[in-house]
């Protein structure tokens, strides 16, 4: 028989019920876990999700989308977890958000830069092509 996940106040999730709402695969859950991202309970070989592993999970995969390192993500947590003044945790988010500012103004320049080159190598071979059709011709 199952055990009843309502016989307590507080909620939780499976962690199929997880990966189908966020959309990922529980080996992508068992891998947070792995990393200290997220602390589920266990009843035998099932592992129980609370709602604080519901929103840390969240905030994970976001910081990722975002281009947040796991350890960048385990650091607000931990902060989090050790100091919750928040000022800290703000403080050290703001560093943590310009690097990545900073990180993706390069990347942009980069990114722009290759652009400008293929564009370039572009029009050469269309130059090269065309003169070699009006020679054919």
């Amino acid at each position: 028989m199952a055990p009843n996940r309502f016989a307590s106040k507080e909620v939780t999730y499976s962690i199929s019920e997880l990966a189908q709402e966020f959309d990922v695969t529980p080996r992508t859950i068992r891998y947070y876990e792995d990393e200290g991202l997220i602390t589920p309970t266990r009843e035998g070989q099932t592992r129980i999700y609370s709602h604080k592993d519901k929103i840390r999970l969240k905030l994970t995969l976001r910081g990722k989308r975002l281009g947040f390192s796991l350890a960048e993500i385990r650091e607000l947590f931990d902060l989090y977890d050790t100091d919750r003044s928040s000022k800290k945790q703000l403080h050290s988010m703001i560093q943590i958000i310009e690097a990545r500012r900073h990180s993706l103004r390069q990347q942009l320049e980069d990114i722009q830069m290759v652009m400008a080159e293929l564009e370039a190598a572009e029009l050469r071979c269309v130059n090269s092509l065309n003169g070699l059709k009006t020679g054919a011709d």
